[in-house]
């Protein structure tokens, strides 16, 4: 009986300690928010910012990358206001809805963050 009493003893501060570094390594909203900048940034370069074999496509997507650059200050603010964070103390779910206006497609992410890191479980176009 005392060998159960102590392993459930060892298992409850296991588990304590667990969620006090994960409460501790919450990322914030910022984290989140660079986060989100750096991964679109990545998406629009590979995705956009490809070169094509249309010769007018090159010349205006030569300067894609620096043009990225320039707007990620703004990307950030745009994230931000479209962002919804739920804490749940040892973790945080990001909801950001991502529309620019009619002609852009829609997007909706949900990332977990927890252990000071980011985990887009669902990436959608709408």
């Amino acid at each position: 009986m005392r060998a159960i009493t102590i392993i459930t003893c060892l298992g409850v501060v296991a588990v304590s300690v667990l969620g006090m570094a994960m409460a501790n390594t919450n990322p914030s909203q910022a984290k989140y928010e660079e986060y989100a900048v750096q991964r679109l940034s990545e998406y629009l370069k590979s995705n956009v910012c490809k070169k094509s074999q249309n010769p007018l496509e090159n010349l205006i997507q030569m300067n894609c990358d620096k043009l990225l650059e320039a707007a990620n200050p703004r990307m950030r603010e745009i994230i931000s206001i479209s962002t919804e964070k739920q804490d749940f103390l040892i973790f945080s779910v990001y909801r950001t809805d991502l529309k620019l206006n009619d002609w852009v497609p829609s997007y909706k992410f949900e990332t977990v963050g927890a252990l000071e890191n980011f985990y887009t479980y669902n990436a959608q176009k709408q």
